[in-house]
């Protein structure tokens, strides 16, 4: 089997403690391999899904029995668009454990392989009744996306209307709901709701878990510059020669140099002065080089919902 690298600070007791439980079945020394894998899909699943998904599959392959490794591995999938796989992860890990938390998340895997109908069956099974809080609200957002895949607008925005949107109290659910309502509200045509919408994402989004101030800033009409390309193009200015510089340089080059002056006036000892009445030199050089370089650099998923 091929390995990959595992970070030289993963030691693998960085994974919960429930996780922990479930390798203990494990003998010790393959417990610690899936538990190293297992916090690198962690540590990567958002930055890089595809690597994340690579180490997901080292660890099914080393314990396809332990429902956290299943877990793990549908959601490296999930990450990387392989809804199919991930549904069929996500399932086996539901059938060891008999927990409904991945519901929602299998739902909007039926949304990802283009079934919104077979989400919205699942919005209305009994085990959305059994869902803790968070989960429900994500069971709503599913829902609202599978609405909005079948081009009914308002339905979607009927939807997402709740309590848990009503509420003036910020939750870990609230910006991505409030965020959701904004845009069906935007893609129903009712803009001045949907600015009032993301504003209200805004004021709960304090860890950037949504785009909701760009939506905003757009609506609003700010134009945002990328600060990378900005810098990008400066830097490819200072790089790149000036080119009245070089022309400059060429003339200079032109033009004889002292010790070929020195050795006209040493030839010109030589001649006799009867030949000529007048002898005047003059030569003048101008160079000018200006270079102006500004750089001005302004800075610069939202869920399917």
């Amino acid at each position: 089997m091929k390995r990959l690298p595992i970070d030289e600070d993963v030691t693998g007791n960085e994974i919960d403690e429930d996780v922990h439980q479930e390798l203990l079945s494990l003998p010790k020394t393959l417990a610690e391999d899936v538990a190293q894998n297992l916090v690198m899909v962690a540590r990567l699943i958002d930055e890089d899904p595809e690597q994340a998904y690579a180490y997901s599959r080292i660890a099914l392959r080393l314990a396809s029995r332990v429902a956290a490794v299943r877990e793990a591995a549908g959601f490296a999938a999930y990450a990387t668009q392989k809804y199919s796989e991930a549904l069929a992860e996500f399932r086996a890990a539901r059938r060891m454990t008999g927990h409904v938390e991945l519901w929602p998340v299998m739902a909007d895997c039926e949304r990802g392989m283009g079934r919104p109908e077979r989400a919205l069956e699942m919005a209305g099974a009994p085990e959305v009744q059994k869902l803790d809080k968070a989960s429900q609200v994500e069971m709503r957002l599913v829902a609202a996306g599978a609405r909005r895949d079948l081009g009914q607008l308002d339905a979607a925005i009927v939807t997402l209307q709740s309590p848990e949107l009503a509420s003036n109290s910020v939750q870990p659910w609230t910006a991505r709901l409030r965020y959701a309502y904004a845009d069906a509200l935007l893609a129903a045509g009712r803009e001045d709701e949907a600015r009032e919408w993301f504003a209200k994402a805004v004021e709960s989004d304090k860890d950037g878990a949504t785009d909701a101030s760009d939506r905003l800033a757009e609506m609003d009409g700010v134009d945002f510059v990328d600060a990378l390309d900005e810098e990008q193009a400066a830097a490819e200015l200072l790089d790149e020669p000036d080119a009245d510089l070089a022309d400059a340089a060429d003339e200079s080059d032109s033009l004889p140099d002292e010790d070929d002056d020195r050795a006209d006036v040493d030839d010109m000892d030589d001649v006799d002065a009867d030949d000529f009445d007048e002898v005047d030199v003059e030569a003048e050089v101008e160079v000018e080089v200006e270079a102006d370089v500004d750089v001005d650099a302004d800075k610069g998923p939202a869920d399917k919902a």
